[in-house]
């Protein structure tokens, strides 16, 4: 189900409260100046065009957006809104599903992009789980005049809590904390293998008169 009302002069969109399966929606060159509470119970939609109105407020616009898990294209040009300097990156790290933004394919260098630039702390933890490669993190972030970037925050753990046991009784006050102490907490693991071809078979080992030669071992131990 679409629903079209390109190029008139809507600026409510309370008309659309009731029409919870559409699928297309176009509202671009309009006056729409704020779209909170209009648009969320659309959880269906796939293409909506809001280009050429006048919204203003990148995070509320956004926000509204979350719930579209199936909305795969978004035009939000030519609202002021677009001028905001991390614009694109913040959209696309916020509405992952998107793959057209502006008429603009939406790449994996971007998405990358945007983690690293909106979620700053989770892209050095995924960087830092590597095989047998490690790099060196704070638990600190460092807060800049960047729109994406996440407030300094330091990992604070309750008494009792120690690495590599179940000691802890004593729950975090924030969630997060959690996730990001047993994201750190990487176990040793190791990877043992052998040349099978030169170990003799147990015929072998029975018409031999002599001492068994030692087969070498390779082990890789990696975090």
């Amino acid at each position: 189900m679409a629903a079209a009302s390109a190029g008139g002069q809507i600026q409510d969109l309370t008309f659309l409260m009731k029409n919870y399966c559409l699928t297309e929606l176009y509202l671009n060159n309009n006056e729409l100046t704020d779209i909170s509470g209009a648009l969320k119970h659309l959880c269906v939609l796939q293409i909506l065009l809001l280009h050429n109105n006048q919204l203003k407020k990148l995070d509320k616009t956004v926000k509204e957006l979350e719930g579209m898990m199936s909305l795969q294209t978004l035009n939000l040009f030519h609202n002021p809104l677009a001028e905001d300097r991390d614009y694109r990156l913040y959209v696309i790290h916020c509405l992952p599903s998107v793959q057209l933004l502006d008429r603009k394919l939406v790449t994996q260098k971007e998405r990358e992009s945007a983690l690293l630039h909106c979620n700053h702390e989770r892209s050095r933890l995924l960087h830092s789980i590597a095989f047998g490669k490690r790099v060196k993190t704070s638990l600190e972030t460092t807060a800049g005049p960047s729109r994406c970037t996440q407030p300094a925050r330091r990992l604070i753990m309750p008494s009792g809590c120690e690495f590599g046991n179940h000691t802890n009784r004593v729950p975090f006050e924030n969630p997060d904390d959690a996730v990001l102490l047993r994201a750190m907490a990487r176990s040793l693991m190791a990877f043992s293998s052998v040349e099978w071809n030169k170990v003799p078979t147990c015929r072998e080992r029975r018409l031999e008169n002599g001492a068994e030669e030692p087969q070498e071992k390779l082990t890789i131990q990696f975090r």
